[in-house]
């Protein structure tokens, strides 16, 4: 008798190994991953495979002058911001004097002014021909420069100012969240184990929002790594000017890919050094009773000296750098009239309506896709996605445009040769490239407050969403999307704001005869015609309001519930 369990054994059929099914979630996943990280391969790519190999003589001659002025730059403006943002943060939390409620949200007012903007209206305030040096002549009766000394203002101390003053709101918001999160319990403690107000402030509240601080001090010196308006205009040589000059002056895209290589390496170390003096470093409330921080009253000259403090970033980052360009505004009203401004205008809305809405939609296709998918690919996928926001602008240009113009050619030959007709550069001709770069950029910001947003949302909304017959799309369209319109909304915002101020980019990959405000004003300001830039250079400002009034309506909604 056979046994039949051992011949069923024998003749079944191997189990055959498959490759699981791709679905639309992980595959869209993968494609933006790719959007993200092509330049950045690109740029890799470029520096490694030169037409024509000029490290040598990079590392000889410019390179270490670019590299260390970049250095002492991003230190100076970290360090500055820190002193400044923290200590602001700590009196207005910590402390009661006159103005503290009003000088709160004043405090955030410089992140609506760009460094480059600040910078022009510096050095139209202090130049020899400026309103405060032709003042100390005619007070002194002096008659030119020879007869006192005045310090150099296109310089690289100035640029560290101007820079520190327009980037230390970002060290203020974050250390003024960490200071009123803490426990008046653990200053208490403190000072009845007998430390007074500043070893309170030095052996614990600063130690509590050390990691706060540093997130704030990075992201500085990101921006101070990506700035080329400023350092530009005052002349000082950084890594970001030492590739415009590589490669629109000395026309060597593989020198100028290097350079962007050291730039790259120089945001990996930072976030590297930011993410270790986090380590380790984590603190918990362990108490129900949490009472928030009532405030020490000042008075005297210590309230005066509070006032001063906080109000001298706000007079020098803000209302100084609007004195300048309003005055410049209305003095040139006929600059209102120029049919560029307003061509700069309309493209600049173009520009920033197409990149915070393609940002805003890929966003929400690839958190709302891991979030349903539930594979591993698009969650690994997911935080590569966010690694363009540390990358500087001018990096991405050169990894958007060589391939893109590359491409170009190909396509354009493909349809000259197939049809007879020349199409011209389909992508480096039109604003594609430009969009591009913005989306790359920008599109963390996007992810980050469609992620927070859906993570509100719970999971029983979608189950309920199926049982009324609704796809995974129309779960989207009809349930989530009402309920985070909010975070959607201010994403939308933030990132229209940003495409609005970015210069280096811009500079790069816009198309011939194509400004924006932020060109216009540099292009003006460049040829020393502050009057023309002033309009530009006020709708900037202008725009760059926008969330920092939305993030003051945003606290005060908080608060008072």
């Amino acid at each position: 008798m056979v046994d039949q369990s051992s011949q069923n054994s024998d003749f079944a059929p191997a189990r055959r190994w498959r490759l699981p099914r791709p679905d639309l979630w992980s595959v869209g996943a993968l494609l933006i991953a790719a959007m993200v990280l092509m330049p950045l391969v690109a740029v890799g790519w470029i520096a490694l495979t030169p037409r024509e190999n000029i490290w040598p003589h990079l590392v000889a001659t410019t390179l270490p002058r670019y590299l260390g002025n970049s250095l002492i730059l991003m230190f100076a403006v970290g360090l500055g911001s820190a002193l400044i943002g923290t200590g602001a943060a700590w009196l207005v939390v910590m402390t009661r004097f006159p103005l503290r409620k009003h000088l709160d949200w004043a405090l955030l007012m410089p992140l609506a002014i760009p460094a480059y903007i600040g910078a022009y209206a510096l050095v139209d305030l202090l130049e020899y021909a400026g309103p405060v040096q032709t003042g100390l002549r005619s007070l002194f009766g002096w008659t030119d420069a020879r007869d006192y000394w005045f310090p150099e203002i296109r310089s690289l101390p100035s640029a560290c100012l101007v820079l520190t003053l327009s980037l230390y709101p970002y060290v203020y918001l974050l250390a003024r969240a960490a200071f009123r999160e803490q426990s008046v319990c653990a200053l208490e403690v403190s000072r009845a184990l007998g430390c007074g107000p500043v070893a309170s402030f030095l052996r614990v509240a600063l130690p509590l929002a050390r990691p706060a601080i540093a997130a704030g001090a990075a992201i500085a010196m990101m921006e101070t790594l990506n700035d080329f308006g400023t350092v530009d205009y005052f002349a000082v040589q950084t890594l970001t000017t030492g590739i415009f000059t590589t490669w629109l002056e000395s026309y060597n895209a593989g020198g100028a890919a290097q350079i962007a290589c050291v730039m790259l390496t120089l945001v990996l170390l930072l976030a590297a050094l930011e993410r270790v003096s986090r380590r380790n470093r984590r603190f918990h409330q362990t108490s129900k009773r949490v009472r928030p921080i009532e405030g020490t009253d000042l008075t005297g000259w210590r309230a005066a000296l509070a006032l001063v403090a906080c109000l001298l970033p706000v007079l020098a980052g803000f209302v100084l750098p609007v004195g300048v360009i309003l005055n410049h505004a209305l003095s040139h009203l006929d600059a209102w009239a120029d049919p560029a401004l307003w061509r700069a205008g309309l493209h600049t809305l173009g520009l920033g309506l197409a990149t915070a809405a393609v940002t805003v939609l890929a966003a929400l296709f690839m958190v709302y896709g891991v979030r349903q998918s539930g594979r591993r690919l698009p969650r690994l996928l997911m935080p590569v996605t966010t690694i363009g926001y540390a990358a500087p602008g001018a990096v991405l240009a050169i990894g958007i445009l060589i391939p893109f113009a590359a491409l170009d050619h190909r396509v354009a030959d493909l349809i000259e040769g197939t049809f007879g007709v020349d199409p011209g550069l389909l992508l480096t001709g039109s604003a594609a490239a430009m969009v591009l770069a913005y989306v790359v950029r920008f599109f963390a910001i996007g992810q980050g407050a469609v992620d927070s947003a859906m993570g509100r949302v719970t999971p029983s909304m979608d189950m309920a969403a199926r049982s009324l017959g609704r796809g995974r799309m129309g779960a989207l369209a009809e349930v989530h999307v009402p309920l985070i319109r909010g975070s959607v909304a201010t994403a939308v915002l933030l990132i229209f704001v940003d495409t609005t101020k970015e210069l280096p980019a811009t500079l790069i990959l816009r198309p011939f005869n194509f400004d924006t405000l932020a060109t216009r004003v540099y292009g003006q300001a460049s040829l020393e015609n502050l009057g023309a830039a002033s309009p530009a250079a006020l709708a900037v400002i202008l725009v760059g309001l926008l969330p920092v009034l939305l993030l003051i309506y945003s606290a005060r909604t908080s608060w008072r519930r």
